[in-house]
């Protein structure tokens, strides 16, 4: 067997695996992922319309005390990596009507995930969008960042929550989520 082949055969196993025994875990941990992610979002929001902060010094949980992480595309585009992987890796659990509401927040994250690697590359060529002065997102040119990527999560999340909510109640065809 050739490395490539069983490399293959490997990631075969270790899906079918995610996706049949340890399919409740990893969604439970993919939720706690998601949901730290909202938090930060959410704290900035908060930030800026309750506690009246700047919009630069309004940098949720993790970027008052880790400013940088908040202006690094590379870490914007390798959370929205992780969810399009996620969601992914995660989907051949889910089936019927579930399986649709997944999809539905797959294809949500598959755009999700383009806006940022246009703005990675903006940010890697010094080249913006529209001659704007940071990196700029296609719909970013018509809605404020801030307000765009609350927009963004809800519309991932909404769909995905309605997914697992169905799956919980039947499971999939080889998934142990509705024990």
């Amino acid at each position: 067997m050739t490395t490539d082949v069983a490399l293959t055969a490997g990631l075969r196993s270790t899906v079918a695996t995610l996706n049949s025994r340890l399919h409740r875990t990893g969604l439970r941990i993919f939720l706690v992922i998601v949901l730290a992610h909202w938090a930060e979002h959410l704290t900035q929001a908060a930030q800026i319309y309750v506690l009246g902060w700047p919009l630069p010094e309004a940098r949720g949980l993790l970027g008052v005390p880790f400013p940088w992480l908040v202006t690094s595309e590379w870490m914007h585009y390798g959370y929205a990596l992780v969810m399009l992987v996620g969601f992914l890796l995660l989907r051949p659990g889910f089936d019927g009507r579930a399986r649709t509401w997944w999809n539905v927040t797959l294809a949500v994250q598959v755009w999700h995930h383009l806006e940022h690697l246009l703005l990675l590359l903006q940010a890697l060529t010094g080249e913006n969008l529209a001659g704007k002065a940071v990196p700029t997102s296609i719909i970013q040119l018509l809605v404020p960042r801030v307000e765009l990527h609350l927009f963004y999560n809800a519309l991932v999340t909404l769909p995905m929550i309605v997914a697992m909510v169905l799956h919980n109640r039947s499971g999939g065809p080889r998934c142990s989520c509705a024990e």
